[in-house]
């Protein structure tokens, strides 16, 4: 049924936690490839760039894809084929074009209780929602 399932996870949340066990049943159940992505905001405007060291980036990108592997290895369980990622830039775009990219075929992903400004979905998982190629299943927690 599924091949690909894409988990986009939130490094500094727990809120991700919720989403893992419904990925990791799931690959389990299809025999799919479960890629975790973490993804970094950008630094927005580049006047603001300016004001970080040059490798900057480059150094948290790679801080963030070893909390990535740490993650996935003390909660995904051994026999299910992991790929880890890390983006940085807008979250929605990033997972979009991930999910695009790995050919996804679910992503699955946990979104916190909205506020009432946001009647249904954070912004984020509205979005994914919205313009995905795919199934996309919404974990609350």
């Amino acid at each position: 049924m599924y091949k690909d399932i894409l988990l986009p996870i939130d490094l500094e949340h727990e809120s991700t936690e919720k989403a893992v066990p419904v990925a990791v049943n799931l690959c389990q159940l299809t025999g799919a490839n479960l890629h975790v992505l973490a993804v970094l905001p950008d630094f927005g405007m580049s006047i603001v760039s300016q004001y970080f060291p040059k490798d900057y980036e480059k150094k948290t990108l790679e801080a963030a894809l070893d909390r990535c592997r740490a993650f996935a290895k003390e909660h995904i369980p051994d026999g299910i084929r992991v790929q880890h990622g890390v983006g940085s830039g807008t979250v929605y775009d990033v997972i979009l074009n991930t999910a695009e990219k790995v050919k996804a075929d679910l992503i699955v992903m946990a979104s916190h209780r909205p506020e009432l400004k946001q009647y249904l979905l954070g912004p984020n998982a509205e979005r994914i929602v919205r313009h995905a190629h795919c199934s996309v299943l919404i974990v609350r927690d």
